[in-house]
């Protein structure tokens, strides 16, 4: 993010300059960053400049100031995964779900797309990784203000949204379970109704 405002601040005080010779590496990255920039469009480089990473704040009247989310298939996978999972949880539930998700990209345990994750185990009953993908049920978005929110969740996520609620965890589970994993794996956050774990042996992410 910090590359990113700083190209924009190049491109248009002329320094980066799209089409003209670049001899030096920094001013060939320069060109590079700022022919990048140029195919972003308008809205969503808006939102990217602006997101503040650091102030996130886990209200829905924040969640509902934040532009409209939309992306491709990675987002798609995520925005539903959240649906489905956490959609009456509150806005901090639904970061920390996400946060699962994309710890499970990070790890070498877990495939390494978001799909691939939320996907996991999917056609085998009750042996998926999220239920809602094995529960023979069918996966209808009935709620379009629900998905409207998590989509804005999966969207802050991907582009780099801090992880600080759940100190790394791969697992959660509901309240109303009690698999037989979590009894060995270390309990890193209860958040709502869920609560959250990982591997003994694993370093947390951020």
């Amino acid at each position: 993010m910090l590359r990113l405002t700083i190209a924009f601040l190049l491109a248009l005080s002329g320094l980066a300059m799209a089409g003209t010779a670049a001899n030096t590496p920094a001013e060939q990255l320069a060109e590079q960053e700022s022919r990048a920039l140029k195919a972003i469009s308008g809205d969503r480089l808006d939102f990217l400049l602006r997101r503040p990473e650091a102030k996130i704040k886990y209200s829905r009247d924040w969640l509902k100031a934040q532009p409209k989310a939309t992306g491709g298939t990675e987002w798609q996978c995520l925005a539903e995964a959240l649906y489905f999972e956490s959609r009456g949880e509150s806005v901090q539930g639904q970061f920390a779900v996400a946060e699962v998700i994309l710890n499970r990209v990070d790890s070498d345990r877990f495939p390494g797309s978001i799909c691939g994750v939320v996907k996991q185990g999917t056609g085998r009953k009750f042996a998926c990784q999220f239920t809602f993908t094995c529960d023979g049920r069918a996966e209808v978005i009935n709620e379009p203000a629900a998905f409207k929110q998590v989509g804005k969740v999966a969207r802050l996520m991907i582009d780099g949204a801090p992880r600080g609620l759940t100190d790394g965890a791969t697992y959660f589970h509901t309240r109303n379970v009690r698999p037989s994993w979590a009894r060995k794996f270390t309990r890193t956050a209860t958040i709502g109704v869920h609560l959250f774990y990982r591997r003994p042996t694993q370093l947390s992410q951020n």
